[in-house]
């Protein structure tokens, strides 16, 4: 599928920008409560809103083979009540306060939001802090709601050839780490989940030192962190688990992988190891900017409408094919992918457009990227993150983004001017570095005809709530 923004534009929010031609250096506080917990608020008195959001940092990074989901099923448990909320009644009362709610769960980190009328924000940190604290249900709960986790696998990723690809493609790219595992888990997993494990991962990972809590918008610091002391503050601190290393080793050679599945078309997946930046990337200006000039390399490529790929593979009669698309993972807890990837054209193969994707990379190894091109994608990514700060909720997200990966609270003001810092050469050094066969992995779809004896499966009505 074709995205909209293909530079990884969510993790950079300069701070230092409240609206398009206005500098201000926003009020952002951050205070640890007693017990562990982190609280970072930003004021922004626009209008009489707030987002509130608990951010927990475990996500399927921290699972251990044979429970993989589990992050994600609890999740979706934290919505099953406490000792004073029944099953559901949390969205119920955050409906009822004029907002709404949801959570996700991510390789790195759980969270959980509402974005409220801000005179209603103790109603949601009073139940928030309830059910971080005090979430339990009965063994029935976990029966049903497991079903509804299954069905989410079968509808997002058993039913798409696509995605089963890419599934197990992560698993051959990623030997030690926990990335090669699915963030939603392997159906036998899910299978074999018992309450008990979901509760024993919560009573873990779910302590105060472990987590922080960000609010945004039309709020008083005072203010919040009276009410942070008074809801979140009366939890029991309790010790952070130890997490070992689990370090990728050194790829030695190219990985390749054909996958079989029901598809009217191929399609080619290339993934090379890159790296990502780091917290003492923010120590000084040189560090990190291979990672940053990375991105600009997915820019360049397919940042924005008539990039070089869309140019080069995708127009014309002899055109290889019919979308194309590039990645750069800047940042996580785990290692970063640099992904190309393409659909085929009527009469090509996988592996033209594979060399096609390659060959884009390595004219930029050898002849660089225009002025143009550079200060393109350095307009449109400030313009594009000055105007999504017009949202409390996306200010609370990158708050949040920045604290799970351990980056300082002016993360983003200075990943920006690492941005503006780029040259063209840093963008050719890092095309001709990086993308050689040895921290290469290829997965290609190899579609299959659709067996006309076989039913195609009815899904159950279940409920979701993503």
């Amino acid at each position: 599928m074709k995205h909209t923004h293909r530079i990884l534009l969510a993790a950079f929010v300069p701070l230092c920008f409240t609206a398009v031609g206005a500098q201000t250096t926003p009020m952002v506080e951050q205070f640890t409560l007693a017990n562990g917990l982190t609280v970072i608020v930003k004021p922004d008195r626009r209008s009489p809103t707030a987002a509130h959001m608990l951010w927990v940092r475990v996500g399927s990074i921290d699972e251990v083979d044979g429970t993989s989901g589990v992050a994600h099923v609890l999740e979706h448990m934290l919505f099953k009540g406490t000792a004073t909320t029944k099953p559901g009644e949390f969205s119920r009362r955050v409906a009822a306060l004029g907002g709404r709610d949801n959570a996700f769960t991510s390789r790195d980190a759980t969270g959980y939001y509402q974005q409220i009328p801000s005179d209603t924000l103790e109603d949601v940190m009073r139940l928030e802090a309830d059910r971080f604290a005090n979430n339990q249900w009965v063994d029935d709960e976990f029966k049903r709601e497991i079903e509804v986790v299954k069905e989410e696998r079968r509808s997002r990723t058993q039913a798409s050839p696509i995605a089963l690809m890419l599934e197990a493609a992560t698993g051959l790219t990623f030997t030690a780490s926990p990335y090669r595992r699915p963030i939603v888990g392997w159906m036998s997993d899910l299978d074999a989940m018992t309450a008990q494990d979901v509760r024993n991962f919560y009573q873990r990972w779910y302590v105060p030192g472990n987590a922080a809590v960000v609010v945004s918008g039309d709020v008083e610091v005072a203010e919040v962190r009276r009410l942070a002391v008074t809801y979140y503050g009366p939890i029991a601190a309790r010790p952070v688990p130890v997490r070992k290393p689990q370090d990728e080793p050194v790829q030695a050679g190219p990985r390749r992988m054909d996958f079989k599945g029901v598809a009217s078309q191929a399609y080619v997946n290339l993934a090379f190891k890159v790296p990502k930046l780091e917290a003492a990337d923010f120590a000084g200006d040189e560090q990190g900017r291979d990672a940053v000039a990375l991105t600009v390399l997915a820019s360049v490529l397919d940042g924005f409408s008539g990039a070089r790929l869309a140019r080069a593979l995708e127009q014309g009669d002899s055109r290889l094919a019919d979308r194309t698309s590039a990645y750069n993972g800047l940042m996580g807890r785990g290692p970063q992918l640099f992904v190309l990837s393409g659909v085929p054209a009527p009469g090509k193969t996988a592996a033209q457009v594979a060399a096609g994707l390659r060959q884009q990379i390595a004219l930029i190894a050898q002849e660089g990227i225009s002025d143009e091109e550079l200060n393109r994608v350095k307009v449109q990514w400030v313009a594009s993150e000055t105007y999504k700060l017009d949202s409390v909720f996306y200010q609370a997200r990158q708050l949040g983004s920045n604290w799970i990966n351990g980056l300082p609270l002016d993360a983003d003001t200075r990943l920006l001017s690492k941005l503006r810092s780029i040259t063209s050469a840093e963008v050719q050094r890092v095309a001709a570095k990086y993308f050689g066969d040895d921290q290469m992995t290829v997965a290609t779809l190899v579609p299959q005809p659709i067996d006309p004896k076989l039913t195609p499966r009815v899904a159950p009505a279940l409920p979701t709530r993503h």
